[in-house]
């Protein structure tokens, strides 16, 4: 028997105890006046501490926020009133400016038009050649330098405030990578077609306001030929809808789980909750952004983590999402599980931990630590297999603790399984099988009715069972200078893969979501959660605006859009807050994604997060 597994002899905590059920009390409306009150005959009673008075302002209970910060008026939801008007233009690239170096090329004979080809060939023998369109115009620009210094800037005339789709046709024989930017920011990004055909790619409903505008186009290391940029408004409209059931997927879900996840289900689409990060129990993240804004976050998110076969460290983050929730607020958790074994680490490439040698056809979801042990002895299942097992009953002791003072979780194992970088993500077929035994394990066998399961897959190919988690989400981290915006392509994508019934929510980010742009883009998160580190706070705990400026993060925590810790502890309460922005028929326009079987997690990957 390894090191490893006999430092897990000692089980896991034992179940016996009486659940400490606690529910939300009756919920109001934040300006909407729609949310239904709860006449739930569940005892409200969490670890003998009453909630009568639990609209008591966050400032007075913290102990680590001493100075008074700036409160600021609510900011209405704001952007451009949208008139839909069809338009087809095209904009040639030997017309548009054109840095330094490029040059126009024409193929063409003299008397040349521009054709399309088609072939017709019936030969059974012979695949048909598919219809190439010829560049149009007078020629192509080309001359592109390796650098990224290269650009053509497109100065295109809206006809309206709407949604567009943008086409660039462009050749190249290689794969380049090309930045696209709208009035000098940076919108998107994308890679070339290696064929050497003109090739038309599409950005899907970019919002240009009426008039004129600068699309530029970069080739970042690379050369290409660019033809044209032809601007049509987005026909594909309506595709993102907010029609998510009401009931978790665990039937035998408690009261408080319940409670919380109708809130979230009545509130999407109307409202984003506010999340934060935070680094230690100390909940600095937060209090920097309550010193900074006058409003705390909703959810506390946390990232627990083992450390080999030591679950010592998680304590006290589990005590922390406790008090979190005594005082009001909303508890996120994720694990960075450590592999077991003598190499252990979260990352594939630092451990010898192989999660495919752990499967196995025996359903051990079920079975108590004395029959598992049994079956590793008698070498029917393997060590990686016990090891999981181990770990698992340990997460699952840790979660009962939270289950027991009546705290209900948004639950996020596993995270971001479509990348390599960690030791669950590199097998697809080992990732499901892992999922779906957690998930049994600690709903049937432990009977954790307080998680609200959140799958964060990002891919077609790692989507799971549906009947096995509420909410599908997105970790997006992207480049500082690049424009955050709403990212609706993502949004829509990750809907097209799961399907309409399911709370969609960017779980991570490196960057707060644009409100306003949210809801011009129709893609109103669920909820948003900003990692910690320089995305928020730099090492002097001071406020970062590397990523987030001051004055976005004040408009974020303080928008009609978005719900802070204050006003859900009002909703909960059953108080109604004044209604500004709600319920009111609206020109906000849904926009189409491309066609994604995986969601990009876009230029800087989730892995290279701060931990």
């Amino acid at each position: 028997m390894s090191e490893y597994i006999i430092k897990h002899r000692i089980p896991a905590f034992l179940l016996s105890v009486i659940v400490i059920a606690t529910a939300f009390s009756s919920c109001g409306d934040k300006k909407v006046g729609n949310i239904s009150t709860s006449n739930s005959s569940v005892s409200e009673t969490v670890t003998n501490e009453s909630t009568e008075n639990i609209s008591t302002d966050i400032s007075e209970k913290s102990t680590t926020t001493t100075a008074v910060p700036e409160t600021y008026p609510d900011f209405p939801i704001s952007y451009p009133e949208i008139e839909k008007k069809s338009t087809g233009d095209l904009y040639e690239a030997e017309d548009a400016k054109l840095s330094a170096g490029l040059k126009i090329v024409s193929d063409k004979k003299d008397d040349e038009q521009p054709t399309t080809v088609t072939d017709t060939i019936t030969d059974r023998n012979k695949k048909p050649v598919e219809e190439k369109p010829e560049y149009s115009g007078e020629g192509y620009v080309t001359g592109f330098k390796l650098d990224g210094s290269s650009s053509v800037t497109f100065n295109v005339d809206a006809p309206s405030n709407q949604h567009y789709d943008l086409s660039f046709s462009i050749s190249s024989e290689h794969l380049v990578n090309c930045k696209v930017s709208l009035n000098g920011t940076e919108i998107s990004s994308f890679k070339t077609k290696k064929d050497g055909e003109f090739t038309l790619i599409t950005l899907y409903g970019v919002f240009l306001v009426k008039g004129k505008s600068d699309i530029e186009l970069r080739a970042t290391d690379g050369n290409i030929k660019l033809d044209y940029l032809k601007i049509a408004d987005n026909t594909s409209l309506s595709e993102i809808k907010y029609d998510a059931g009401n009931e978790p997927v665990n039937k035998q879900a408690g009261a408080s789980a319940k409670e919380l996840l109708n809130f979230m289900n009545e509130n999407y689409g109307r409202y984003t909750l506010t999340g934060q990060y935070a680094s230690s129990p100390e909940n600095k993240e937060l209090d920097l952004i309550y010193q900074t804004t006058g409003k705390h976050p909703v959810i506390r998110f946390s990232a627990v983590h083992n450390s080999g076969n030591s679950f010592d460290s998680t304590f006290k983050d589990i005590e922390a999402c406790a008090e979190w929730h005594k005082k009001g607020g909303i508890v996120g958790l994720m694990w960075y599980w450590e592999a077991p074994s003598k190499k252990s680490s979260v990352y594939a490439k630092d451990t010898d931990f192989v999660l495919k040698d752990a499967i196995t056809d025996i359903d051990i979801s079920m079975l108590t630590q004395e029959e598992i042990r049994g079956l590793y002895g008698e070498g029917k299942i393997s060590e990686q297999c016990y090891g999981l097992i181990l770990d698992m009953d340990n997460m699952a002791g840790q979660l009962t603790t939270l289950k027991n003072k009546g705290v209900p979780v948004l639950w996020r194992p596993l995270h971001e399984s479509s990348g390599d970088w960690f030791w669950w993500g590199n097998d697809t077929d080992s990732y499901k099988w892992l999922w779906n035994l957690m998930y049994k394990r600690f709903t049937d066998y432990f009977e954790l009715d307080n998680l609200i399961w959140i799958w964060n897959g990002q891919s077609e190919n790692t989507l799971v069972d549906k009947n096995t988690f509420d909410i599908a989400s997105l970790d997006i981290y992207m480049n500082s200078e690049k424009d955050y915006g709403s990212r609706y392509e993502q949004f829509l994508a990750l809907q097209k893969i799961v399907g309409e019934e399911k709370l969609i929510a960017l779980s991570e980010c490196s960057k707060i979501p644009d409100i306003d742009a949210s809801f011009r883009d129709n893609s109103v998160w669920s909820f948003f959660g900003l990692w910690y580190g320089k995305y928020l706070m730099n090492e002097d705990g001071t406020l970062s605006e590397s990523f987030t400026d001051k004055d976005s993060l004040i408009r974020a925590y303080n928008s009609e859009g978005a719900i802070s810790l204050d006003e859900y502890i009002k909703l909960r309460n059953g108080d109604e807050l004044i209604p500004q922005y709600a319920d009111t028929e609206t020109t906000v326009i849904s926009t189409v994604s491309t066609k994604f079987s995986t969601v990009s997690t876009s230029t800087e990957t989730a892995e290279n997060r701060e931990e």
